[in-house]
């Protein structure tokens, strides 16, 4: 129980050293970025829905640089496809011995935080391979 205690006073020290670095680049956003942190906080995700203008992006990209996470940004678009978002398989032959092997190249999912803006505009098996990623966290690239 004591431990318990600890843990929690060090999370709301932690996240008050958070507040006060991302007030330095954003203003007036306070419950947004709590809920924000409380997805963050508990591995969950977050949709934050908004007129442009809002810093959604900025607020995002400025917790992924005070937390030292990687960023990514997805623009859902109607012709992206699944591969966009989650990666692929290519052919890389070496050249010393021309054996040919499968590398793949992980996709924007792979980031510690992923904006995704749009997401209504990208087709269904689109969104359902964010999807996949978000729920099931893993992905599904060649049928594997």
């Amino acid at each position: 129980m004591e431990t318990e205690i600890r843990q929690l006073e060090e999370l709301g020290r932690i996240k008050e050293q958070i507040y006060q670095q991302i007030h330095k680049v954003i203003v007036g956003q306070d419950k947004i970025i709590e809920k924000i942190l409380i997805g963050l906080f508990s591995c969950g995700h977050c949709l934050l829905i908004g007129v442009p203008g809002l810093a959604k992006t900025l607020m995002v990209k400025t917790l992924s640089q005070i937390l030292d996470l990687s960023f990514k940004r997805i623009q859902f678009t109607p012709d992206l496809m699944p591969s966009d978002i989650t990666g692929t398989e290519i052919i890389e032959q070496d050249k010393t011995t021309f054996e040919r092997k499968f590398r793949f190249i992980k996709g924007p999912v792979f980031a510690n935080l992923v904006l995704a803006d749009e997401i209504n505009r990208a087709p269904p098996k689109t969104q359902s391979a964010l999807l996949e990623s978000m729920q099931e966290l893993q992905v599904t690239v060649g049928g594997k």
